[in-house]
């Protein structure tokens, strides 16, 4: 009942607030938190109000793993020793350690932007050994063939003109043809007047949902923003909902259209991303040879395959990166929140993009992320070719992040190495 109990916590309508400013911070017994397998792991976790510890408050406790194994528990903070929860992995993975504070009721309590009081993070055992099921045998086969699609559209666009927040700046809502039924749209911006052949470019992607791409006016920087569906751009906030909840709802989810890959959502959206490349390599100021794929989440799985499907581009950045080995759920690992393994989906996982990457690839992820789960973010990681950096940062999640853009920043830069840490 413990379990079912955990699972259903953040079903129950009504949350307590909490007026302080507690926060709970955890910790593993080693600095950089990789194990052996079968190795003991202990996690600290305290209550700080003000990074003061607090005495006497309700906590409730979950260990997961990627052996299929679960626990959970219930404890009262100290002020004096945190909490301390042992475990250990038999074989290469990772261990998820949740603790939640909750009222006598056993309801959550809730910080001042009424999210729950948690930590969520973990520790891996041997990261370096993951992999994931067997690629489809015709998986560059299946995209030459989409390239050979595109090719026969002809690249017209057309651009019209919109404000943006940098005077130096000129910007334009973008509409590209492309194969798959519906066109590139985007943004594109530019500093005025550069001269030909004078800008690096960057392409940025969005993470799930339906919303209109923004100009992005990044430094000396020839950037073009697409939206994921070729939908239009700058609309009312109704435009958006309608698609959302309407011919959009729950898009790429279809386990029957994800059986093939040639009726799942995510090939019209590759393909797009690769004639967003082909508009942007196109324009006169881009320089010829630096060329950037970014985003996070949903955008980050776009960014590694604009990297993999286009040799053009020289740099991959991206963030909390989505549907890595979709298979492992196969394996018994824990699955994050991307569509339901079916064959399809086998062109399109990031993992298998990976193998296709020579230039250099930044990531930055969570140990407590389970929308996109460290095991999978640690096997694409490893199928990179080229210079890459991976850093995953304890009590992170999806979308909170517990550190400094100036920590993240320091992180970023290093490459060659899997960083763990608990600071």
């Amino acid at each position: 009942m413990k379990k079912l109990f955990f699972t259903a916590i953040f079903l129950i309508p009504t949350l307590a607030a909490w007026s302080g400013e507690l926060t709970l911070t955890g910790s593993t017994d080693k600095a950089v938190p990789l194990y052996q397998p079968g190795e003991k792991m202990v996690f600290s976790v305290r209550l700080l109000d003000d990074s003061k510890p607090v005495a006497g408050k309700n906590l409730k406790w979950k260990r997961s793993g990627d052996d299929a194994k679960s626990e959970s528990g219930d404890a009262v903070s100290s002020a004096t020793e945190p909490l301390s929860l042992s475990t250990a992995l038999n074989k290469p993975g990772f261990v998820r350690i949740e603790v939640w504070a909750v009222d006598e009721k056993g309801q959550p309590l809730l910080d001042a932007k009424k999210k729950p009081i948690r930590f969520d993070g973990g520790a891996g055992v041997e990261p370096e050994k993951l992999d994931s099921i067997p690629e489809p045998v015709d998986f560059d086969a299946y995209w030459v063939a989409q390239k050979a699609k595109l090719a026969q559209v002809p690249l017209k666009f057309t651009l019209t003109e919109i404000p943006v927040s940098n005077p130096s700046y000129v910007g334009y809502d973008v509409k590209i043809d492309c194969a798959g039924g519906k066109p590139v749209s985007g943004c594109l911006t530019k500093p005025k007047n550069a001269p030909p052949k004078s800008l690096p470019a960057k392409m940025v992607f969005h993470g799930y949902g339906v919303q209109s791409a923004l100009p992005d006016c990044e430094t000396n920087t020839l950037t073009l923003v697409i939206n994921a569906h070729g939908i239009e751009n700058g609309k009312d906030a109704a435009y958006y909902k309608d698609l959302a909840e309407g011919a959009l709802k729950l898009y790429c989810y279809n386990t029957d259209d994800n059986a093939k890959p040639e009726t799942c959502y995510f090939t019209g959206m590759f393909l797009r991303v690769m004639r967003g490349l082909e508009f942007l390599k196109a324009q006169p100021e881009w320089n010829g040879k630096d060329l950037m794929a970014a985003g996070g989440s949903q955008g980050g799985f776009q960014a590694i395959a604009a990297t993999a499907l286009d040799k053009n581009v020289t740099r991959c950045q991206i963030y909390v990166p989505w549907c890595c080995d979709l298979g492992g759920s196969t394996l018994g690992r824990q699955k994050g929140t991307g569509p339901n393994w079916v064959a399809g989906l086998g062109y399109f996982d990031t993992v298998n993009m990976a193998k296709r990457i020579q230039c250099e690839t930044n990531i930055i992820a969570g140990l407590g992320d389970y929308v996109s789960p460290p095991c999978g973010v640690s096997i694409l990681y490893n199928h990179l070719k080229g210079p890459k950096s991976l850093a995953l940062l304890q009590g992170k999640t999806h979308s909170d992040t517990p550190h400094t853009p100036q920590d993240l920043q320091k992180i970023i830069s290093t490459t060659q190495k899997i960083i763990l840490t608990n600071h």
